[in-house]
């Protein structure tokens, strides 16, 4: 029904309890068909199996299903051909807007029929659970694939040793291979959480209905199950009130995004002509507008920055909805942007992360070239506790010669035998041996060091996640 202070109303599902019109600025600031229509697929199996349960309870007979359903597979084909015409200040939201279409399709009278005992709070729950649970085994498969990059490299280039950090300070020799399977930890516990999120995203709310639950005994289990559901949200309220699927899987990103930053920075300054330790490949650098020789990581900083992108959808979405009553309100369609963005934004990063260490060079040459002697400063002070020495001694000890290598201004493997026992008796001729960087990391082979048993032993755990064993 037109109005002179508003927009039409009549042609809306609510239309008919309101008599005036509404604001135009209102009914755009309502409307969600200009981003929930991503799940039109998704709305249209859903009402297909829906009307299938309603056959059952014989709301609808066979041949009003059959009509029904040939009517939304007629929809989807014209969405999926891009012919679907959306009705501005009509169609409200995809559900609406496929629901107005039926009717045009088969007529009023049975499409009419379609929405009996049930509401567009548990339909859109539904699209959501549906397109998401889609969403989660896409990104799985992205995951695995870069966990798959991460394992062959480590595999194949565990022979290069580089300098290990603590405070960006040059700490201990490691293998590059165990940088890479220190990111590949982060990430394949990120793969295991995703999978648990899927489990929880997987439970159907279709047959909640508004809040109160099906007044006509639909058999949400059979919905369920041909919907590829794995169970049913139990509580009716609960079912169309909840967004804990939507807030747990950018928490999830939120958390994979903090990963892929820090190993982007790493690889950023690893990058840098101070360390130059890899170099990227020029599909994922950019140049510079004015100073020619410059190639810059720009995948890497991106990849760094769109986690703060990830973070504050997650962080809008827990504001939308920390304060709101029961069951459904408005504030809940706040769910369906954010998580848009964020799986798209997630799942680019993820193949962008792939490209960039598929195509990595890495420079073992630089690598070893930065390792230097005061790095074996451990390893001095545990040599002298394989000869019975209490490693508090130790530790000083080896400072001690730390300082006299910086007083002589000479590298620690410089420092003659008889001035390595000026500061301690007990260092014997063979200390000089400890000065090797091969045999430091192959010292370090308990479970998850940094010896060729002990990551070859990671990379096989990380294959393990990878296959779903604990």
């Amino acid at each position: 029904m037109a109005s002179s202070n508003g927009a039409p109303t009549a042609g809306k599902l609510w239309g008919g309890r309101f008599t005036g019109g509404q604001d135009p600025i209102m009914t755009q600031y309502n409307e969600s068909i200009y981003f929930d229509r991503k799940f039109y697929s998704q709305d249209i199996r859903g009402s297909i199996a829906y009307a299938r349960a309603n056959t059952k309870t014989g709301i609808l007979t066979s041949a009003e299903f059959a009509e029904i359903e040939r009517g939304l597979q007629q929809i989807h084909q014209e969405w999926e051909s891009g012919s679907f015409h959306i009705h501005p200040g009509v169609d409200e939201d995809i559900h609406t807007a496929n629901e107005r279409r039926l009717a045009e399709v088969i007529g009023k009278d049975i499409a009419g029929k379609l929405h009996t005992g049930r509401s567009r709070n548990d339909q859109v729950a539904t699209d959501m659970r549906l397109w998401l649970r889609e969403q989660i085994e896409q990104l799985e498969r992205y995951l695995v694939d870069f966990l798959k990059v991460i394992t062959a490299r480590a595999e194949k280039e565990i022979e290069h040793v580089m300098p290990g950090y603590t405070h960006l300070q040059r700490a201990q020799p490691i293998r590059w291979s165990h940088w890479m399977l220190m990111y590949g930890s982060f990430f394949a516990s990120d793969l295991q959480r995703l999978r648990e999120v899927k489990a929880r995203v997987n439970r159907s709310p279709l047959g909640a209905g508004a809040l109160a639950g099906n007044p006509f005994n639909i058999d949400r289990d059979a919905v369920a199950e041909e919907l590829g559901f794995e169970s049913v949200l139990m509580n009716s309220m609960a079912a169309v009130a909840d967004r804990d699927f939507v807030v747990e899987t950018m928490q999830w990103g939120s958390m994979l995004m903090t990963h892929l930053s820090r190993w982007a920075e790493d690889l950023i300054i690893y990058s840098s002509g101070e360390f130059s330790f890899v170099r990227l490949a020029d599909a994922y650098s950019t140049g510079s507008s004015i100073m020619p020789q410059k190639k810059n990581p720009d995948s890497l900083e991106l990849l760094r920055g769109k986690a703060g992108r990830a973070f504050g959808q997650m962080a809008g979405l827990m504001m939308s909805v920390k304060g709101i009553p029961s069951t459904y309100n408005k504030d809940l369609q706040e769910s369906v942007e954010p998580l848009l963005d964020h799986v798209k934004t997630v799942g680019d990063s993820l193949q962008i992360a792939t490209g960039v260490i598929s195509t990595l060079d890495i420079l073992p040459e630089n690598m070893h070239k930065s390792l230097t002697p005061d790095m074996l400063a451990t390893d001095l002070a545990e040599y002298l506790v394989r000869k019975g020495v209490p490693f508090r001694e130790t530790h000083h000890i080896s400072g001690r010669v730390v300082a006299l290598a910086e007083k002589e201004k000479k590298p620690m493997d410089q420092l003659s035998f008889a001035q390595l026992q000026g500061v301690d008796k007990r260092f014997d001729e063979d200390v000089l041996a400890v000065f090797d960087y091969q045999k430091s990391v192959e010292m370090r082979s308990a479970k998850g060091g940094t010896s060729r048993s002990a990551v070859m032993e990671q990379i096989e755990a990380v294959k393990k996640a990878l296959a779903g064993e604990k």
